[in-house]
């Protein structure tokens, strides 16, 4: 498998990589894995990541508040992303959006407040963002189109082909993970069907969501792999060509000077 890969989403900052992340991280380049960034979560995992990308060469990072990690947030924390977001390696503001999955997340009102907060930020520094958006379709969209100058990525896209084919038009990038692979995954194809190749990445969301045929295992970049040969299937084309256009794609949007 000669692919050039590149993984848009891995959280190598996890605590399911202590034991092993050097390690880990070190192999990717042997799975044809040739970029990845590694978005962070709240400030401590944010600034894990840009130090992460300042040990190893293929690796970027994205600074961010995720919705699940948003309890705490104070309004000063916008400066210190800012601070963050000026180190050379930063591509974008991210992890950040809605999750209403979770019962217990922090309050609706202060996620949207947060979420609102970063894309004003993304807006001043001219960076990307990337996305999460669980359980939340409506209130993630119509916050995005309060931000017409603030391009991004909605991330393990789980909308309908219609919200994706709604996004593309706004000029935002979808990515896919393992999900794709998945037997029961009619919604995630039916997306990725309907929109072009040109706005699409891949990602592992690493350490979650496996790809078949790895599903249950802890996740890494490694198994990018099997998404794209997924996506290239769904496409109709080679997987060579899959993996080629997906890097490509992930190259423009973070403005990766190779």
């Amino acid at each position: 498998m000669s692919m050039a890969l590149f993984d848009t989403h891995a959280h190598y900052d996890s605590h399911k990589f202590d034991s092993d992340r050097d390690e880990v991280l070190s192999a990717l380049p042997g799975f044809g894995v040739e970029l990845v960034v590694n978005p962070g979560c709240d400030l401590e995992s944010s600034r894990k990541a840009v130090e992460l990308a300042g040990r190893y060469p293929f690796v970027y990072a994205a600074v961010g508040v995720h919705p699940e990690d948003c309890g705490d947030w104070k309004d000063e924390d916008v400066e210190e992303l800012r601070s963050l977001a000026a180190e050379p390696r930063v591509v974008a503001i991210g992890e950040i959006g809605l999750d209403y999955y979770w019962p217990e997340n922090p309050p609706r009102e202060l996620q949207k407040r947060v979420f609102r907060s970063q894309l004003v930020l993304a807006r001043e520094l001219d960076l990307p963002v990337i996305v999460h958006d669980r359980e939340a379709h409506g209130d993630s969209m119509d916050i995005v189109r309060e931000f017409p100058g603030v391009r991004g990525v909605f991330h393990c896209f789980s909308g309908s082909a219609e919200m994706a084919k709604e996004l593309v038009k706004l000029g935002w990038m979808i990515s896919f993970t393992g999900v794709l692979t998945y037997k029961n995954a009619r919604k995630a194809v039916e997306a990725a069907q309907a929109i072009p190749l040109e706005r699409i990445m891949i990602e592992t969301d690493s350490p979650y969501m496996a790809p078949v045929p790895c599903r249950g295992k802890r996740n890494h970049s490694g198994y990018v792999g099997y998404i794209c040969e997924r996506l290239a299937e769904i496409k109709g084309i080679s997987s060579d060509q899959c993996s080629r256009m997906t890097r490509q794609n992930g190259v423009d949007f973070f403005r990766i000077q190779e």
